[in-house]
């Protein structure tokens, strides 16, 4: 049986073609029910993301209705003006979801934290499989609409922000991944499923145009709704 990491990255470009490029650009358009909970409802609904591919470190850009941008790295997170002037700045981030729900109101700066790290995991997988301290292990397949998905459960170091230190990837026949699964650590750790959806090629590599996350019944199993976000990704370019 051939080794999961290998094929699914294989199947979306391979490392080699990907370690070509610095950097990543997307256009977004989002949805869903998190951003009006949040009390940020079109802060981010549409705008673009810069993804750097050889450090976690992303931006996003307008925080509406201003022209602003934010700087996320794990450990500091900046909204900045046009000319780079600090307007909002948030130190040890993740420390600051202390006894978070899901329904607890976010900042901008939080929003660009949590935006962050979710867009870096999504745009680099699953080629972060392969980052240091980043380890899986095979698990028993997964029987969904009327396909069999082979799955790796991974576990993340405390060095990548991410929604939870353990995860679950899911790839279909060719390699392709398909659904990821986590717990939202930073909003009471509660159970999701994404879905990736229209793949396209962007200069070799395989991207999903779109992202559909719902919550994860304890069947294993994603309720129809509500749905938590939505993402349609264009206008990507490598760098």
């Amino acid at each position: 049986m051939s080794d999961l990491v290998e094929l699914a990255i294989e199947a979306h470009g391979g490392l080699e073609r990907f370690s070509r490029f610095s950097s990543l650009t997307a256009r977004l358009h989002q949805g869903g029910v998190l951003w009006g909970l949040k009390g940020k409802p079109t802060v981010l609904e549409d705008c673009h993301v810069r993804v750097d591919l050889t450090r976690e470190r992303v931006s996003h850009w307008p925080f509406a209705p201003t022209r602003n941008h934010s700087v996320f790295t794990p450990d500091r997170v900046t909204i900045e003006t046009p000319d780079g002037a600090v307007v909002e700045e948030l130190d040890e981030p993740r420390t600051s979801f202390a006894g978070y729900e899901m329904e607890t109101p976010w900042s901008d700066a939080q929003v660009a934290y949590f935006s962050g790290y979710t867009m870096w995991t999504y745009l680099t997988s699953p080629f972060l499989l392969k980052q240091p301290g980043v380890t899986s292990e095979e698990i028993e397949p997964w029987q969904e609409n009327g396909e069999e998905w082979r799955r790796l459960r991974v576990v993340f170091p405390d060095t990548i922000a991410t929604h939870s230190a353990v995860q679950t990837y899911y790839f279909d026949g060719s390699g392709l991944l398909v659904r990821h699964d986590y717990e939202v650590d930073i909003q009471g750790s509660n159970p999701a499923a994404r879905y990736l959806i229209d793949p396209v090629q962007v200069q070799g590599i395989t991207l999903p145009s779109k992202l559909r996350i719902y919550p994860r019944q304890p069947d294993n199993t994603p309720a129809p709704e509500p749905l938590i976000v939505s993402v349609d990704l264009s206008d990507y370019r490598f760098e």
